[in-house]
């Protein structure tokens, strides 16, 4: 007996000396990871909203739907009956993943899978669903007659065998679909580590989303603590206890029915005049604030894949630039106004559709106009007239003024990717340059930038800053931070806007460019652009209208934008002009714009007079700008 004694405390010592010093170091690391505990909170990510209020993109928490085979024993084939209606899944699929599969470590030890996803995405909802399916399982046995352990072998399964992951994932949903898909964005799943934990977070890819990520993603918060056996909380050993804060909600200048509107009209456009792309713009002018931008085609955020066609998610209002064609004269014009270089009534003559400069010659496509005033130039589109008033200005002040209208500059939009355009400097021009950028060709510029120009003249002269986001606000709706009007310069003179826009309003008369674009009940000042893109001589085309209303007190400005409509009617008038009325009719009823125009009654009647489509401003054609020294088409 005492040896046997001596033999089991030897042995007793021993396996001390094992677990409380050579093991200590393993042990204790294996008992606090099974005792300490930290919970993640995640932070809600913020609505983006329109300008009433709308919600156009919002998040809801969704739970990760896992299994532990080991749990089921035989029953997959009942469980994946039970499931695969609130999966949403094929039963045979998904006994397929119920399935115990053994395999081996680098040990050779036999091991199985105790951790398979089912299915991600699931809303809380439908998880409630699977827990009470869960609970009400029959497996066709009396299980009040089973010994203690198959009675707790079925427990299990009903409480363990199918679980969420402890951290919620986030579900990004965009209401309205593809409305304004190209401002919004998009977002896509990725993970970080929180106190040492993978978090999956959601992260803005394009548009407001990834413009204002940080604001709307908040800040992730974190529990550390303890938990008994039985994975209950042991609220006296809480340690920290991080709370987690929502992202800010961002409210666009954007009005949804606005956006709406204006799509809708786009896609008739587009099915009428068959473009690559058609794109228009909303803007008030007085502050910048965009009312809608719009883009087709456009995409389905919520529906971003493999599938989606990476031309599509371009925001072409922004990403894309173009030679500018005829709209370019309205800056041109203008600033020859307020140089007085020129003066409204100034006749110039325009060659009869012919004229030699720097070697090149010039023609008014489809015209051969003589004497025109500016005004004329203007409401005609006369691409001869365009490049003389240039070259009155000069290139040193015609460059400067194309800078301070804004181009080859970034407007400062907050939405990533915007180009800035092509101006080159007066040390590069060539000799018919500045004839060349007068009829809107040798620069480029995107949508809004030839937008924002005209809203400046529009604006009196100032050009502003365009505003696409009004303010930021927490989940509370109490306001955070308030975005203002931002204006860039004062271009032009209050007195060389009123000349400009008497010159605008004949281009929407008969014998302008665009009398389609004209409204009933109000005074619209505009102007049509259908410039040539190379390769020249390919009759591929890109047509736009830039217009506001009322003239005189403008309250809104709208631009649309044709990229290489069909070439049997291409003339921006023709095409851009009748969108842009579409879209005026509408906004102008939906925003109640006072009438400046009683009754067509009430109006002189106009003697009728033949509508001459507008010049186009061509590069390359050989009809249009040819060289007499070497032959090569400009």
């Amino acid at each position: 007996m005492a040896l046997l004694l001596v033999a089991a405390f030897a042995g007793l010592g021993f396996r001390l000396v094992d677990l409380q010093v050579v093991r200590h170091d393993d042990l204790s690391r294996e008992a606090a990871g099974r005792r300490e505990s930290t919970i993640i909170h995640p932070s809600r990510r913020g609505d983006i909203l329109d300008a009433r209020g709308n919600v156009l993109a919002t998040s809801l928490f969704v739970k990760t739907v896992c299994a532990d085979p080991s749990l089921l024993g035989t029953n997959q084939t009942v469980v994946a009956r039970a499931l695969a209606p609130q999966l949403k899944m094929n039963e045979a699929e998904l006994a397929e993943k119920l399935r115990v599969h053994a395999w081996k470590d680098q040990r050779g030890k036999e091991r199985v899978d105790r951790y398979v996803i089912l299915k991600r995405k699931v809303s809380l909802e439908d998880w409630e669903k699977i827990r009470a399916a869960m609970k009400s399982l029959s497996f066709g046995v009396d299980e009040k007659k089973l010994s203690r352990r198959d009675r707790a072998f079925y427990l299990n399964l009903r409480q363990r065998a199918i679980y969420t992951e402890p951290v919620d994932d986030q579900l990004r949903i965009y209401p309205a679909g593809t409305l304004a898909a190209h401002v919004l964005g998009f977002t896509a799943a990725t993970d970080k580590l929180v106190e040492g934990h993978a978090v999956t977070e959601l992260v803005g890819k394009d548009g407001i989303e990834a413009a204002f990520n940080s604001a709307l993603n908040g800040v992730t918060g974190w529990r550390q603590t303890e938990k008994d056996v039985g994975s209950q909380e042991l609220v006296l050993f809480r340690e920290e206890d991080i709370a987690s804060r929502p992202g800010l909600n961002v409210a666009l200048t954007l009005d949804a029915s606005v956006q709406d509107m204006v799509e809708s009209e786009l896609a008739k456009g587009m099915e009428r005049n068959a473009p690559v792309s058609i794109s228009g713009i909303v803007v008030r002018p007085s502050t910048g604030a965009i009312l809608a931008m719009a883009t087709l085609p456009n995409y389905d955020p919520n529906q971003i894949g493999s599938k989606t066609p990476i031309a599509n998610l371009r925001n072409r209002v922004i990403t894309d630039t173009f030679e500018p064609g005829s709209t370019f004269k309205a800056v041109v014009v203008s600033a020859a106004l307020n140089e007085q270089a020129v003066s409204l009534n100034e006749i110039l003559y325009c060659e009869n559709g012919v004229f030699s400069f720097g070697g090149y010659t010039l023609h008014d496509a489809g015209h051969h106009f003589g004497n025109l005033s500016v005004e004329d130039i203007v409401a005609k589109s006369s691409n001869i007239g365009a490049a003389k008033v240039g070259i009155k200005l000069g290139e040193v002040r015609l460059h400067k003024y194309v800078r301070d209208f804004g181009f080859g500059d970034p407007t400062g939009i907050t939405l990533p990717g915007e180009a800035r355009g092509t101006v080159h400097p007066v040390r590069s021009w060539y000799k018919v340059s500045i004839a060349q950028i007068s009829m809107g060709q040798g620069l480029t510029v995107t949508p809004l930038q030839m937008a924002m120009a005209v809203s400046a003249i529009a604006n009196y002269g100032r050009l502003m800053r365009p505003m696409l986001v009004d303010h930021l606000e927490d989940e509370h709706k109490q306001e955070v931070f308030k975005y203002q009007p931002q204006a860039v310069r004062q271009v032009i003179s209050e007195e060389t806007v009123k000349l400009m826009v008497q010159a605008m309003k004949r281009v929407v008369l008969p014998g302008g460019t665009a009398p389609q674009a004209a409204l009933e009940h109000y005074t619209v000042a505009g102007k049509t652009g259908t410039g040539q893109k190379p390769p020249y001589g390919s009759r591929k085309y890109f047509s736009s209208f830039i217009g506001f209303f009322p003239a005189d007190s403008p309250e809104i400005c709208i631009a649309v934008f044709l990229d290489e409509p069909d070439p049997k009617r291409y003339y921006g008038g023709e095409t851009a002009g009748p969108i842009f009325k579409a879209i005026a009719e509408r906004v102008a009823a939906y925003l109640a714009i006072r009438p400046d125009i009683q009754a067509p009654s009430d109006q002189p009647l106009q003697k009728p007079s033949s509508n001459p489509p507008e010049v186009i401003a061509q590069t390359g054609l050989p009809s249009t700008l040819t060289t007499s020294r070497t032959g090569r088409n400009f």
